[in-house]
């Protein structure tokens, strides 16, 4: 017969493990100490993201839910969509530019590059997708009155209102804001053909751009002939960017750059970076924009009957602009007019640059009637 095991009351007690409850107030000194620890942290951090990405505000899913719940919530990130969304194409690509009051004046660059739009061959058109991205509140009045896609934006602490001179400190930070912008334009899922203003459309550029590209770009000189060739010298005032993974993360990882290359302005990192394994690893595609179809005054494009856009670059100075801007858009309208059979013959060639001529560039010009108002102050 088994026997049934006894078991005794020491015996079970020593089996028996003791379970102590945590003491409330002692309880609440580790979580407010966690908190204050993770605060300590995190706040430090915190600062540096957004001196990294000023306008992150702008891109925020949980907000921008809140906002589509609730209409009246009147957010920047909103007021930019709204604006993108009125001005989109089908396939959500806009075109955009940027504009300070310097160059938003009457008679100005402004109304210089929407006249080319006007006598350019079927670019008229392209008007209603273009979205200006004001940089002061003149500039932003000037667009209202003139223009149906107007987006203020301010940048804390800078003055755009007058002529950001090449090199200088508000000329940097404009810059670099507008990297930033446009990749807000991108988290938004907005394709976008970036043009500055001194740049002028005679056709329609969408037709020469590449299909399989992520990110395409003008150059100061094509004489590589091969618009794969990184060594290519890129020009930022002429871009056409789709909306993916890949160019978001190269737009960030060009904004953040200008942390290492100090005092440069976004073209001359676009240089420093075009060959950083970084954009290998993302696997962005780059391909860069014949001068022949996309010229300018640092080289003309070679063919009337080719030509998209000329830019009014390697040129210094609002007036030297304006003056070689008018001449070039004189040249336009006469080979506009002329009958189909002398313009298949055309052989004239652009009558520009000339104040804006090479040999003429003057790092320190400064218009007069600056000059005059800066003795006065």
């Amino acid at each position: 017969m088994a026997t049934r095991r006894r078991t005794s009351t020491s015996e079970s007690n020593k089996n028996t493990k003791l379970t102590i409850l945590p003491d409330p107030e002692s309880r609440f000194r580790r979580i407010l100490m966690l908190v204050m620890l993770f605060a300590i942290v995190a706040l430090p951090c915190l600062a540096l993201y957004n001196a990294v990405y000023p306008l992150r505000f702008f891109h925020s899913s949980p907000r921008k839910n809140l906002a589509a719940a609730n209409p009246s919530l009147d957010t920047e990130e909103v007021k930019l969509e709204r604006v993108l969304k009125a001005a989109s194409m089908k396939d959500k690509t806009v075109i955009i530019t940027t504009l300070n009051e310097a160059w938003a004046a009457p008679y100005s660059i402004f109304d210089l590059f929407l006249e080319s739009f006007k006598i350019g061959e079927n670019t008229k058109g392209l008007l209603k997708h273009l979205v200006v991205i004001a940089l002061d509140q003149k500039a932003y009045k000037r667009c209202l009155e003139v223009h149906p896609h107007c987006y203020a934006l301010t940048v804390e602490g800078v003055d755009f209102s007058v002529e950001a001179y090449f090199m200088s400190k508000p000329y940097l930070k404009m810059m670099w804001s507008r990297i930033d912008i446009l990749r807000v334009v991108l988290e938004l899922g907005y394709n976008f053909l970036f043009t500055d203003a001194d740049i002028m459309w005679f056709r329609d550029p969408f037709r020469r751009f590449y299909e399989d590209t992520d990110f395409q770009i003008a150059t100061d000189n094509y004489a590589l002939n091969d618009s794969y060739n990184m060594n290519n010298m890129p020009n930022g005032g002429f871009t056409y960017v789709k909306s993916n993974t890949r160019s978001i993360e190269f737009y960030k990882f060009w904004f953040m750059s200008r942390i290492k290359y100090k005092n440069k302005h976004d073209q001359s990192v676009l240089m420093l970076i075009k060959h950083d394994p970084f954009l290998e690893k993302i696997g962005l595609k780059i391909r860069f924009l014949n001068t022949l179809y996309f010229g300018g005054f640092c080289e003309t494009s070679k063919d009337f009957n080719q030509v998209s856009t000329m830019h009014a670059n390697c040129c210094f100075g609002l007036d030297t602009k304006i003056h070689d801007i008018n001449i070039m858009l004189d040249d336009w309208r006469n080979y506009a007019s002329s009958s189909p059979s002398l313009k298949s013959s055309w052989n004239s060639t652009w009558r520009v640059p000339q104040n804006c001529s090479i040999k003429n560039f003057d790092r320190d010009y400064r218009p007069k009637r600056l000059v005059q108002k800066g003795k006065k102050d």
